[in-house]
């Protein structure tokens, strides 16, 4: 598996990826402890050692944490771990401590992870979601010192803008605190608005970007059609409407394209994300062990040349996505 650099931080992370929201969600094989175990043993096995968590992902808080903590106990020295705390809008028992960004809450939420995850280190801790209540400088001289204690290895964020990018890069610098070494932000092929504003600041100031929903929850993977939606997956159980208004048009040509070429709508999706050379990880989910697998395939068998992304970016113009 080819692995590549996350940012500044030294750290190496697979190219594919295991997101880990399914762990702990209620009507899947990852609801159980045993499910869990056999989708990271699988990914493990195929290669994939970057698993990305947090602690509001799972039917209740921390269960994800938990069922992967479990399921890497015996390996963990295998895998690379991402976290993320303080989720503004998500419930937590650590509110009254204050803010999601607020030292208070960071401190408490980071041991938290750490036990649950059954590790003396997390490798990189991501702030969920920008926190408007706390200065960025107050949540990176928290984080700083995770990092200086040794709990923390790299720190990240999800969900900010280009400005705050910039902004909080900016606040490190100044403070002399550990910078973020990485951005999360929604990013597929029915949404590149990241390319306008979020990817220009993660180049400028040498960042590794990390894609969620690379699969448009799950409409790239090849398991939908305009008449075909398994009921057994994320779209089918909560989002229908991301198929019902799909551009399948559009999704219909880049499947012909795939054909063309011997593969797979799955292979070209990932080919498409992976040909951006920030991109440090796709880190899609799975529920069973066979979708692990094919992810894993599918993350190195093809990238697209000059004139093959020119297409496939033509069929999913940056000005009509979201």
């Amino acid at each position: 598996m080819e692995t590549r650099a996350l940012g500044a931080s030294g750290l190496a992370v697979t190219v594919v990826g295991l997101g880990c929201n399914n762990l702990g969600r209620p009507g899947t094989l990852t609801e159980t402890q045993e499910g869990t175990d056999a989708v990271v043993t699988a990914a493990l096995d195929a290669g994939v050692t970057f698993f990305d968590t947090a602690d509001v992902y799972g039917a209740e808080y921390g269960l994800s944490e938990r069922r992967l903590g479990e399921a890497l106990r015996g390996r963990r020295d295998e895998a690379v771990i991402a976290t993320k705390f303080g989720h503004q809008s998500m419930p937590s028992p650590l509110t009254a401590l204050g803010s999601g960004g607020s030292r208070a809450y960071l401190r408490a939420a980071v041991e938290g992870s750490l036990t649950r995850l059954g590790t003396d280190r997390i490798d990189l801790y991501q702030l969920h979601t920008p926190d408007p209540h706390t200065p960025i400088e107050e949540t990176l001289g928290a984080l700083d010192e995770l990092v200086r204690e040794g709990k923390v290895r790299a720190i990240g964020h999800s969900n900010l803008d280009g400005t705050a990018i910039r902004a909080a890069d900016d606040a490190a610098a100044a403070g002399g605190y550990t910078p973020f070494v990485s951005a999360q932000n929604e990013y597929n092929l029915l949404t590149r608005g990241a390319e306008t504003d979020v990817l220009p600041a993660v180049r400028e100031r040498g960042l590794g970007f990390l894609p969620f929903f690379p699969l448009a929850n799950g409409l790239f993977t090849g398991k939908f059609s305009r008449t075909e939606r398994p009921a057994d997956t994320r779209i089918g159980r909560q989002r229908p409407h991301i198929a019902e208004n799909a551009p399948w048009d559009a999704i219909e040509a880049l499947e012909a394209f795939a054909a063309e070429r011997g593969i797979g709508l799955l292979e070209v999706s990932y080919g498409w994300l992976l040909s951006r050379p920030e991109l440090s990880s796709v880190i899609a989910g799975a529920t069973r062990p066979e979708q692990v697998r094919a992810n894993a395939a599918a993350g190195t068998r093809w990238r697209p040349d000059a004139e093959e992304l020119a297409r496939i970016d033509a069929l999913f113009p940056l000005a009509s996505s979201r």
